[in-house]
């Protein structure tokens, strides 16, 4: 999917009838932008799809979704784990920047987040000026927003996202002929997915496994591989249906649908780890069309993209303030990155700073902390058969070098692995002496970054909360002000990158403030903004 196809895309399929022949720098008419799907699969590596060279299990409808669309090899996520991964998706910035990076700071469910922490609450980070839920700009260009059922973004959500965000979410509730963006998440490929479904029925026989080279060879670890196998096909039937209506309602050859993981896959050395194994993801993007069907695209492409690529396909320019870069679209960069930049942080009740760089060849790993051992005793993932194992063969010594490796009770400052000709990362060169120009190249790589995104890892996470909150609590907006003008009523804000929301009385769902509201509308307004409350409440009620 190079350059060079996607100005005849963006030709047939971004730009309106009157941008094409009378103001072609104009935004394209609300009707001619293209509907866009996210299929997401938690927790899943590409290894175990047949469309990266695994013929373990039959996936049939991810097979016939990628026949039709460019699958990539080189995709990653910035975190190894879900919430802060989804806080860059939905941002297109990195956690690290953000002050997301910890698993996990925002949970609605409860006010207590880590109980053993010193019952560290729930908050949201106080996120640097001008960042938004990038669904906002969709909102505002007329798209439907549906997203469902996952949020945990690691901070609280805006209004302003979605049009509807519930199990219930579906296109087919937006207005006719609107454009939509639709997010479908999939759970049953989860990581406690293995143990809760780790007695129903598998779809593999547990001879057909091809198990790594850094797990030991057993029922055990053959079992628990079986089960995600057997979740993939389970996923596979849910996203068929999803495919199934996209087809009955015309939409499917015409709409631009990525498939993908939220990160690495659910498995000890997977989910948290640095390595491919926990970054690398499957995607697969189909082009209206099918344009491109069946082609590679080993480009390197991390979820701080997404948000810009989707806003660039939708042709609306994004806000320079994220950090990601537009791949494909009307607003394409014509740079392409060299890097792609990883950070792990807190999960759940253990603090363990790491921060990686990687590029097409090689990847550079830095341990801020090596008493800890990599395989963190994270008290979720010990519910897992295969952890359980491992964890008593290595202490009996039944585990060889490779697979006790990431059990060691501590770990390298530094690590430097040949992704081409060392894949699942077992042979750490930074101590090779011919390699000591690359160990400094890379080391320099990651400093910079580290300085030039204000990665704020190196902060306390208490520290970091006395600096946000205010008396242990989220600030809060002050009230908008409203201005009549001959055009209609305006909204105000003194928060200069708050975001307006307005809503008739009536309504359920709060429209993006973008232009003045009529004068005889009766209507409810409020500001908002990542990391703050939202500001009261203002009812206007019409003469």
């Amino acid at each position: 999917m190079k350059s060079k196809y996607i100005l005849p895309l963006v030709a047939l399929y971004f730009l309106s009838s009157c941008a094409e022949k009378k103001e072609s720098n104009e935004i394209v008419q609300t009707k001619n932008r293209p509907n866009i799907i996210w299929l997401v699969a938690e927790d899943q590596s590409p290894e175990w799809f047949p469309m990266y060279g695994d013929s373990t299990i039959s996936l049939p409808n991810l097979e016939s979704l990628s026949k039709d669309a460019v699958i990539f090899d080189n995709a990653v996520s910035p975190v190894p784990v879900c919430a802060p991964a989804r806080s860059s998706l939905i941002t297109g910035m990195y956690p690290s920047t953000l002050g997301t990076h910890n698993m996990r700071t925002h949970t609605p469910w409860r006010e207590v987040n880590e109980p053993s922490l010193d019952s560290l609450p729930s908050y949201s980070p106080v996120v640097p000026d001008g960042i938004k839920m990038f669904t906002e700009y969709l909102r505002k260009e007329g798209y439907y927003t549906a997203n469902g059922p996952k949020e945990d973004y690691n901070f609280a959500k805006t209004d302003a996202a979605w049009d509807e965000s519930s199990t219930e979410r579906h296109w087919r509730k937006r207005k006719e002929g609107q454009p939509f963006f639709a997010v479908f998440n999939f759970s049953v490929c989860h990581e406690s997915q293995i143990w809760q479904r780790g007695k129903d029925s598998l779809y593999v026989d547990t001879e057909t496994i091809s198990v790594p080279p850094y797990f030991p060879d057993t029922e055990t670890v053959r079992h628990d591989m079986a089960v995600n196998y057997s979740n993939l096909k389970r996923l596979d039937d849910q996203i068929g249906e999803i495919l199934a209506d996209l087809k009955e309602d015309g939409l499917y050859e015409n709409s631009i649908i990525f498939f993908y993981g939220d990160h690495g896959g659910p498995l000890p050395r997977h989910k948290r780890a640095l390595y491919d194994t926990g970054l690398k993801v499957p995607l697969i993007i189909k082009l209206p069309k099918s344009e491109n069907a069946g082609s590679r695209d080993n480009r390197l492409i991390s979820f701080i993209d997404y948000a810009p690529t989707v806003l660039s396909f939708a042709n609306i320019e994004p806000p320079k303030v994220m950090q990601g870069k537009a791949q494909f679209g009307h607003f394409e960069a014509d740079k392409k990155p060299q890097y792609t930049f990883h950070t792990s942080d807190r999960f759940d009740e253990i603090y363990d700073r790491l921060r990686a760089v990687r590029s097409a060849r090689y990847k550079y790993i830095k341990s801020f902390n090596t008493n800890l051992s990599h395989a963190l005793p994270v008290a979720y993932r010990e519910q897992m058969p295969m952890m359980a194992e491992l964890r008593q063969r290595y202490k009996d010594g039944k585990l060889n070098e490779n697979q006790a490796r990431w059990l060691e009770p501590t770990k390298p400052e530094e690590e430097l692995y040949d992704l081409q000709k060392d894949p699942y990362e077992l042979e750490n060169l930074a101590a090779k002496p011919e390699l000591k120009d690359t160990l400094q190249y890379y080391r320099a790589v990651l400093n910079d970054w580290i300085k030039e995104t204000n990665d704020l890892g190196e902060f306390p996470e208490r520290d970091l909360m006395a600096r946000w909150l205010v008396d242990g609590k989220q600030p809060q907006l002050a009230p908008i002000e409203i201005e009549e003008t001959d055009i209609g009523i305006e909204l105000i804000s003194t928060k200069s990158d708050a975001t307006l929301v307005w809503k008739q009385p009536q309504d359920s769902v709060w429209n993006v403030y973008a232009k003045p509201i009529p004068k005889n509308t009766s209507f409810d307004a409020k500001a908002e903004r990542i990391g703050y409350e939202d500001s009261e409440v203002l009812n206007y009620t019409a003469n």
